[in-house]
């Protein structure tokens, strides 16, 4: 069975609670699966999960490792989680590049999927900072080098400009909306297969050996909201994605 490996999406927050004289704290940890996860396990795929606060560690720092897989699917996962291991914020410990890694695992028949959110593309505060990472050089976009985000609370449609295209097999009708995206530019040698607002939606490019995709918008939730995720293509939408880029 094929193996993608999934980064990202998990965030812990912490809430303060003032109660007139008496104030305290709680925390929570939370993730954004229960979607993708189980489109990529239906579509026949062995999914394997590596949330932000283990992939800072533990993201593989060989070629050897990353190519046990035939996708990464990169999702709210900042580039600063993969350029600064914990060893390296602490003890100056010098590590490979694992941002140099993944554009070297797409030259070599790899597939990479971007998938937007406040952390990647570039994100909230232009945090995600994936522009400045070879990574780059392997995705079918142009990431904007400052806050990228488009929120659209009234909901907006994604448009598909190349039906015919395998990423769609399957898929008819008006698509739900979604609640947001990251705002990127085309590349010349790109396939733009949808937009929204006229921006890149879902892309796909060749590099190398490998190719990669983006999907401008997020799996869960907010940007993707329950009209999105329960939508009864969303899990032939992934597969259709991952069939067409996965080594």
């Amino acid at each position: 069975m094929k193996k993608v490996l999934f980064v990202g999406e998990s965030w812990s927050a912490t809430l303060m609670e003032v109660k007139g004289f008496n104030s305290f704290l709680s925390s929570k940890y939370e993730t954004g699966l229960g979607w993708i996860d189980k489109a990529i396990e239906k579509a026949g795929y062995e999914f394997v999960y590596m949330p932000n606060h283990i992939a800072n560690d533990h993201f593989p720092f060989t070629l050897e490792e990353l190519n046990e897989y035939s996708c990464i699917i990169l999702s709210d996962v900042g580039a600063d989680t993969l350029l600064i291991p914990s060893a390296t914020f602490g003890v100056s410990k010098i590590l490979p590049n694992r941002c140099q890694l993944l554009k070297e695992y797409v030259l070599g028949g790899g597939g990479l999927l971007m998938i937007g959110g406040y952390l990647t593309f570039n994100g909230v505060g232009a945090q995600g900072k994936w522009w400045a990472t070879p990574v780059q050089d392997v995705l079918p976009v142009e990431i904007l080098p400052y806050d990228d985000r488009m929120e659209h609370c009234e909901g907006v449609h994604a448009e598909v400009t190349l039906p015919d295209h395998p990423a769609f097999a399957g898929i008819e009708g008006e698509w739900p909306p979604v609640l947001g995206y990251n705002k990127s530019t085309i590349k010349p040698e790109a396939e733009l297969a949808a937009t929204v607002c006229g921006d890149p939606f879902i892309a796909f490019g060749s590099y190398g050996e490998g190719k990669s995709a983006v999907f401008s918008s997020d799996c869960s939730p907010h940007w993707a909201p329950p009209e999105f995720c329960n939508w009864k293509y969303y899990d032939v939408l992934f597969k259709n994605i991952l069939d067409y880029i996965a080594k």
